[in-house]
């Protein structure tokens, strides 16, 4: 009898975002953080790995199947093709953590560059204030907004952690980061900066000890 065809993995948005939200590590996020080092999704072989599995079922990884390609386009088009879909209003943008932005959509150059500056300065404050956050009010999590009397986000900060990069994602109105985008830009930006890119072939048979 034939091998079934294998199916391809491939982070979902949550897995994309939960493996940068922080810089920590942990079997988790080192494994979504491998998959996003390949450039075509791996294929896994082995139905019977209960670890890979799990992940399916909570919904951070999906499998495909056919394999997808990390996008080819230039990568400064690629990042500003991916911001819209990001937000309800369609603005979004890319800053580095000096606070100079990558690529924006939907706001003005003046705009995109002030909130750029102000997303650095939010992760210094917040890096400041980490230990009291985490450990004194039990918050997690390094993501800041701006809401309206309604508690509705009208600017919201999102960090993306890759290697020893750190980037903001700044979303205006309503964020929409539960979009496939998410893990375009995600899987994106772990091709140009992340440590393992180019030097990683993943055996998906074979799960983090």
């Amino acid at each position: 009898m034939a091998a079934p065809d294998p199916l391809y993995l491939l982070p979902t948005p949550a897995g994309a975002w939960i493996a940068s939200a922080e810089a920590a590590a942990d079997r988790l996020r080192a494994f979504i953080r491998l998959l996003l080092a390949q450039p075509v999704s791996p294929p896994w072989r082995d139905p019977d790995d209960l670890f890979v599995r799990r992940l399916g079922q909570l919904g951070w990884v999906q499998f495909l199947a056919a394999p997808r390609r990390v996008s080819q386009a230039p990568f400064d088009d690629a990042l500003r093709s991916y911001l819209p879909a990001l937000s309800a209003k369609g603005c979004a943008l890319l800053a580095d953590a000096h606070g100079f932005h990558l690529a924006s959509s939907g706001f003005s150059d003046s705009a995109a560059e002030a909130l750029a500056a102000l997303s650095a300065d939010l992760a210094s404050l917040h890096e400041r204030h980490r230990r009291s956050l985490n450990h004194n009010l039990g918050l997690t999590g390094s993501a800041w907004a701006m809401p309206d009397a309604a508690g509705h986000s009208q600017l919201a900060f999102w960090p993306l952690h890759v290697g020893e990069h750190r980037f903001a994602l700044v979303t205006a109105g309503v964020p929409h980061l539960n979009q496939p985008e998410l893990v375009d830009l995600v899987w994106l930006l772990h091709q140009r900066y992340g440590p393992l890119a180019s030097r990683t072939q993943l055996s998906v048979s074979t799960t983090i000890s």
